[in-house]
């Protein structure tokens, strides 16, 4: 066998220590706040705080465009340098696969979803590579093309991690482009999680399909000369009441204005005194003035399930202050959640009965469940079980590692730390 030369990273959707705590090949770390996807990888790869990098929600509001845009793929949104900046500028071979914000990064190996949505309705499935015969490869590789609707939505499961999982230890044994660091993603667990909560049997199942994935991972980190890195990125609570719905109160305060179009009412973000963009456990307030920061502050610390309004002094304070925050950020109580809708059912807007993760100014995990009539997603909130983002005592995330590292890190912020040391000492 050769002898480890290179590493891959993997984050695992979802992967809390409480799933895992009687396995003693894992250990607990504090993961970065919010505890959301876009946040921690943008965390992880530049080893720095949300009010440094500027990646501050899996959803962002653009001031200029008075527009709300989630999970936007564009490496320029994570700012400043690169775990890896000095380890690439010595000559090594950087891979991710399936991380967000990964199109235009300065790798040399891109594999992520990027279908084209057609106008006459539907989308053609393909993903984006670098280099772009990667595509044709891994489908043949895998013997089939990813397929996004395993990836999010109601049929959203395990096989989108199948797929994810052969392409990545295809690409480790891909002589010609393998990368010395490969971050890779596996997604599964968190849609069980969502939907079930995080014990039961629907949970136990997904993770034994985990450990399985593992297995096969660590045999081919094992052929092609890599050590290994799994850690979760955050981990799922069970959701103990319903839904926080903080567009409704700042709405009835007269602070969250609508369009009405065919008796449906749509967002007015341009005469909006403040409205919340949000994002699982968190959400931000965006505001028009001063008048009314302290007006949607008053409104939302009265809101049942609301246990923090921060300004931007406080999240300063805990490092998440950007351009990009919020006005204010507010937090969820342990086992709430916030939902992003404004309206009743009757009148919902066209996009909210879809899957729709690029344009509906907020996160939608009712998008995990069909409505009536299919295709049509859900607006039941009572059916969601699980949620994250608050960084509650008592959910660590999971971690592992075939590195000897000098030290046990207890963050994943040592994590990200202890992958640039590897780095570094090979630069």
């Amino acid at each position: 066998m050769p002898s480890p030369k290179k590493l891959l990273v993997v984050d695992i959707a979802a992967f809390g220590w409480n799933l895992v705590k009687n396995l003693p090949e894992f250990q607990p770390a504090t993961t970065f706040f919010p505890a959301v996807t876009s946040v921690f990888q943008a965390c992880f790869r530049t080893a720095a705080t949300p009010g440094a990098h500027g990646l501050v929600a899996n959803g962002l509001f653009f001031r200029d465009l008075r527009k709300v845009l989630f999970w936007e793929q564009a490496a320029t949104l994570v700012e400043g340098p690169r775990i890896w900046d000095k380890f690439r500028a010595r000559g090594g071979k950087v891979g991710m696969m399936f991380w967000q914000q990964s199109m235009g990064e300065a790798v040399d190996l891109v594999v992520t979803p990027a279908p084209i949505h057609k106008h006459s309705g539907g989308m053609i499935q393909a993903c984006y590579t670098q280099p772009a015969e990667l595509e044709e490869r891994l489908n043949e590789a895998v013997g089939q093309p990813f397929n996004l609707m395993n990836y999010w939505g109601p049929l959203a499961n395990h096989k989108s991690s199948d797929w994810i999982v052969e392409a990545t230890c295809a690409v480790l044994g891909m002589r010609d482009i393998a990368p010395d660091l490969l971050l890779t993603y596996i997604p599964h667990l968190d849609y069980d999680l969502q939907r079930h909560g995080p014990h039961g049997e629907p949970a136990r199942k997904s993770l034994d399909l985990l450990l399985g994935y593992l297995t096969q991972i660590k045999a081919a980190c094992r052929e092609n000369g890599y050590d290994w890195i799994f850690v979760g990125d955050y981990a799922i609570e069970p959701v103990q009441r319903g839904a926080i719905f903080p567009n409704r109160a700042l709405r009835d305060a007269g602070l969250f204005e609508t369009r009405d179009i065919r008796a449906m009412d749509y967002t007015d973000f341009f005469t909006s005194r403040a409205f919340a963009v949000v994002d699982h456990q968190i959400a931000h307030v965006y505001c028009k003035d001063a008048a009314a920061i302290q007006e949607a502050a008053e409104v939302l610390r009265q809101l049942p399930g609301v246990c923090e309004v921060l300004d931007r002094k406080a999240q300063a304070a805990r490092s998440l202050e950007h351009p990009r925050s919020g006005d204010l950020l507010i937090v969820a109580e342990p086992g709430a959640w916030f939902a992003y809708p404004w309206f009743e059912k009757n009148h919902a807007p066209d996009y909210a009965s879809h899957v729709d993760i690029h344009n509906k100014p907020g996160y939608d995990p009712c998008e995990l469940f069909f409505g009536w009539p299919p295709p049509s997603v859900s607006f039941d909130t009572q059916k969601i079980h699980g949620s994250h983002g608050s960084v509650a005592p008592g959910y660590e995330v999971a971690w592992a590692t075939s590195l000897q590292l000098p030290s046990t890190p207890k963050t994943t912020m040592d994590l990200a730390a202890a992958t640039q040391a590897w780095m570094d000492a090979r630069a």
